[in-house]
């Protein structure tokens, strides 16, 4: 047997997937996760390494609506087959946690944005994009995800009043972490941090223009995420 290029527990493996996956692991499918989309092909990560797959007619046949198909962030039950460049997704495995919305198009139906997400850095610039109203609705997607919120109010050197606007967010979102940091300088980024850990996964929810691509360059120390212009006069990333 090929040695493992990944070990799944870097990606969020863990007992409560292990749980789910065990009656398709006894019949020899392997697992993986799905870190992209796009059209119905998925692109995950597996013990052997990457692969790119494709819903099998049962799944797609039996699926109730948009929620019932594979999201970033799943873990999924697939099978190989030799000649064959897509491997077959069976099965998409209970979820822990999950961001949806409505499809397009459907009043009703729900479509899974992401699911598996442990923390979710709820993202605003205390610029133009500061609003508690906005944050609120935020922390009960969030709250409602399953995910735990971390309120991070972004470009912090633009204020003096950072205790006052901290009491407001305090007030709304109890029991959340509310950080300050100025992504651009650098300062504050390290109070990410410890929720930043092996086997977790993070996610950022905030409005163009906050400085989510900031933030995710600043903790991966480099410009992985490309940094768009920024319309002078509403601070929205185009």
């Amino acid at each position: 047997m090929a040695e493992d290029k990944f070990n799944l527990e870097t990606f969020g493996w863990d007992d409560f997937f292990a749980g789910g996956f065990a009656p398709y692991a006894s019949e020899g499918y392997e697992a993986g996760r799905v870190f992209l989309q796009h059209n119905r092909i998925y692109m995950l990560y597996t013990a052997a390494g990457e692969a790119v797959a494709e819903a099998t007619g049962r799944l797609r046949y039996n699926a109730r609506g948009a929620e019932d198909f594979p999201a970033v962030g799943d873990w999924v039950a697939i099978r190989r087959t030799a000649g064959e460049d897509k491997s077959k997704i069976h099965e998409v495995l209970p979820r822990r946690s999950k961001f949806s919305r409505k499809a397009a198009g459907r009043e009703t139906e729900e479509q899974i944005v992401a699911a598996n997400v442990d923390t979710v850095f709820l993202v605003m610039g205390l610029d133009n994009d500061y609003n508690p109203r906005r944050a609120e609705r935020y922390l009960i997607m969030a709250w409602e995800s399953g995910a735990q919120p971390v309120v991070v109010l972004n470009k912090a050197d633009l204020v003096e009043n950072a205790e006052e606007l901290r009491g407001e967010i305090e007030l709304i979102a109890p029991g959340a972490p509310v950080l300050f940091l100025s992504a651009k300088r650098g300062e504050g980024v390290e109070q990410l941090m410890p929720y930043i850990t092996r086997g977790r996964t993070v996610a950022l929810m905030g409005s163009s223009g906050v400085g989510k691509s900031t933030i995710v360059n600043r903790l991966l120390g480099g410009e992985v995420q490309r940094i768009q212009e920024v319309r002078v006069g509403d601070d929205r990333g185009r």
